[in-house]
């Protein structure tokens, strides 16, 4: 019998991320000396980004965790300026931790976040960015064994969350594309509550094969309907960067945008709208950044995940609905939440 969804799982991924934002503060404070440059004064963001070399990405990533941690804030001007926390993080304050802070220094995670924060990614490239796809390279994910690898890794979080999202879509008798679908739990789960609807799962081949396998395991499952599951689904491969897109009337895009840079995310977000017909709707569920760009905690520790593995980072709803609204659609202002630290939003084509 499927679990009925109740119970979160969070304390497990936040403890698994809170790996990525140790590593964030101590190269704050040892090998990029934010807190020290900020312990004069205020700087804005660009100042700030100037004086220790950031680009815009790292500098998205680094500075929301540090002011989910209380070492910095946001003044009346929108400055960044350091805590009465963040002081014990500085020279001027007698006693300090910087020597405790210390002790993880030359940490080889730490050295390795040190460098990618200043290079923006790893200084090694050629044999792709985790699972992201580099240019005209092959995608990591076309490699058999490591797709199944990653994809069967990620089964687990799919099946918990996938009944909680199938539940907060729109019910329908149309059709979803699920971008970039990975296991397919999401799609199953949406056409088990919608039995006459249709749907379409794309991503690379071999993930594909993976989602085939779980797919056939779902339809025996024995839950009432799983059997005509596999009859609606089209497993389709291709490249959403690249290939067109089929027409639907919902499109699904989870944790999808956060393994891309900004200059991706419009693009995609161009490409997502054109798909979806008059009246149709764009879906999101991802782990969002306060609009603020201050926290939460539990999410900026996911964005240096995201950082250190992909080519990408968490974004705020208000970047996602700025992309929604340049690519035609109407944005809603419904934010629903899942588990896990994960959220839904949406927007509809006029």
């Amino acid at each position: 019998m499927q679990e009925t969804p109740q119970s979160d799982l969070a304390p497990i991924t936040r403890h698994l991320r809170a790996m990525f934002g140790s590593r964030l503060l101590i190269a704050a404070v040892h090998h990029l000396n934010v807190l020290e440059e900020l312990s004069n004064g205020p700087l804005s963001v660009a100042d700030l980004r100037s004086r220790i070399g950031l680009k815009e990405r790292p500098a998205a990533v680094l500075f929301p965790a540090l002011c989910a941690m209380e070492m910095l804030e946001y003044d009346e001007s929108g400055n960044l300026r350091v805590t009465e926390l963040g002081r014990y993080l500085t020279q001027n304050q007698v006693p300090n931790l910087i020597g405790y802070v210390g002790l993880e220094k030359n940490d080889p995670g730490v050295l390795e976040m040190a460098v990618r924060l200043k290079n923006d990614g790893p200084l090694d490239t050629s044999g792709g960015i985790s699972y992201v796809k580099e240019g005209d390279d092959p995608s990591p994910m076309d490699d058999a064994e490591l797709s199944r690898m990653f994809t069967l890794a990620l089964a687990g979080r799919a099946q918990k969350l996938s009944p909680i999202v199938a539940a907060n879509l729109p019910k329908s008798k149309g059709h979803l594309l699920d971008v970039a679908g990975g296991t397919g739990f999401y799609t199953f789960e949406w056409l088990l509550l919608n039995q006459q609807a249709t749907a379409t799962i794309l991503d690379r081949p071999a993930v594909l094969s993976v989602a085939t396998e779980l797919l056939e395991a779902f339809s025996k499952s024995g839950r009432p309907g799983a059997e005509t599951v596999k009859n609606r689904i089209t497993f389709q491969p291709g490249d959403m960067l690249a290939d067109e897109l089929p027409q639907t009337d919902l499109l699904l895009a989870a944790s999808l945008f956060h393994d891309w840079p900004t200059e991706t995310c419009q693009p995609l977000a161009d490409r997502f709208a054109a798909a979806i017909r008059p009246g149709g709707e764009l879906w999101v569920h991802d782990a969002f950044l306060n609009d603020a760009l201050d926290g939460p905690l539990a999410v900026t520790d996911y964005s240096a995940q995201l950082f250190w593995a992909t080519k990408g980072r968490c974004y705020s709803r208000r970047e996602y609905r700025e992309w929604f609204a340049k690519a035609g659609l109407d944005p809603t202002s419904e934010n629903i939440p899942t588990q896990m630290d994960y959220g839904l939003i949406w927007a509809i084509k006029p």
